[in-house]
């Protein structure tokens, strides 16, 4: 599926000028938008195109098109779109495998790309480049929250996550603050659906808590199987796990759980009131942290483009690096590798109005960066 938005200088349309227009901002979003991730995707294209819509510029093209969890197929779509769409900039991949097998190849080719949630260990340290910029967090970030605040609460647990790039840096990330024991390690596969194995492991462990890392699909399995084991070892994960998106399929079996973000609708700033007021009036829903990720993913590459062209490389690099955005998360500037710099909160789910969300409990930390920026030499 392709989507293509264009938008052109009303003042030439109004004019009826023959005249050559100057060519348009080219954004190539390339997201999940089918199988078992695609909520995450479409809170992403949706998150993208409301901050594009708001912005008012005249002068911007998107084209929009479903990875479908493939890295291969990304690739293919990537290419094509710098090959012969001539994009500017690329952004929209979801999961951290795809985004390996994309960034670099379009970075070599000299095109930007901006990303709305995929944050790798490895394009934060020494592989980061000038032209990679993430507007999420780094992938430890949430998981290194949840094993700071794991420390006042358990003493063994057991903790979970796909086997593949996000995963391995969410254990990671947990272990680099959690100071407790560990009752098991379990790497599942990226998309599983049947957990009966892990949860039969999580109960015999001897755990006091769990911690997993499952977006999407992954987690509304997990947390409805496990709520039908009658396991009652708390659990508790990153914002990725009990975001908006999958919540109401997980069910009252998420109320309560605790998890980390670096936003919830409830954050207390205008920007954000703002943010949750124009999303649900465009999409009738409720936004997710991947929403409000490709809102300031799309914020930023307008911003910058306000004041630079992308071909002007450098240039639309420092703007990019201004992050002159009114964010919903508050404050939010980048780190030396182009990462951010951002607090991350406790939060909870809740049941407001008789909708399923997340609200902010307290600040675990304030004006976080993350493990690899020392690494980065740009």
């Amino acid at each position: 599926m392709t989507l293509k938005i264009v938008a052109l200088t009303a003042l030439a349309l109004a004019a009826g000028s023959t005249a050559a227009l100057s060519e348009p901002l080219k954004i190539g979003l390339i997201t999940t938008l089918s199988g078992p991730g695609a909520g995450l995707g479409i809170d992403t294209r949706d998150g993208f195109m409301l901050a594009v819509e708001q912005s008012g510029a005249k002068d911007v093209e998107v084209l929009v098109e479903d990875d479908g969890q493939k890295p291969e197929l990304a690739v293919q779509i990537a290419d094509r779109m710098i090959q012969s769409e001539d994009v500017d900039v690329l952004t929209g991949i979801v999961f951290s495998n795809i985004l390996m097998a994309v960034a670099p190849s379009a970075t070599a080719q000299d095109k930007f790309y901006v990303s709305t949630n995929a944050a790798p260990a490895a394009l934060a340290g020494a592989g980061c480049h000038p032209l990679y910029f993430n507007a999420a967090y780094q992938n430890d970030n949430l998981h290194e929250a949840m094993g700071e605040y794991a420390n006042r609460e358990y003493k063994n647990m057991v903790i979970m996550a796909p086997n593949y790039p996000a995963g391995k840096d969410s254990l990671t990330g947990f272990k680099r603050y959690y100071k407790g024991e560990l009752a098991g390690e379990i790497y599942t596969q990226l998309g599983q659906t049947d957990y009966a194995a892990e949860i039969a492991q999580i109960r015999a462990s001897g755990a006091d808590g769990v911690f997993m890392f499952l977006p999407g699909g992954m987690g509304i399995a997990f947390m409805k199987q496990y709520a039908q084991s009658g396991s009652e070892i708390p659990v508790i994960g990153p914002g990725f796990s009990f975001s908006q998106d999958v919540l109401p399929a997980i069910g009252d079996a998420a109320l309560g759980v605790k998890n980390s973000g670096q936003w919830a609708k409830n954050l207390d700033n205008p920007a954000s009131k703002r943010f949750v007021e124009a999303f649900e009036a465009q999409y009738d829903r409720l936004p997710s942290i991947y929403a409000v990720q490709a809102y300031d993913a799309a914020q930023l590459i307008l911003s910058a483009h306000e004041s630079a062209e992308p071909s002007d490389t450098e240039a639309f690099r420092q703007a990019l690096l201004k992050a002159d955005i009114q964010s919903p998360r508050g404050k939010f500037s980048f780190n030396t590798n182009q990462h951010p710099i951002q607090d991350i909160y406790l939060t909870e789910v809740v049941k407001e109005d008789g909708v399923l969300t997340n609200h902010t409990v307290e600040t675990i930390f304030t004006d976080h960066g993350d493990a690899y920026a020392a690494d980065c030499q740009m």
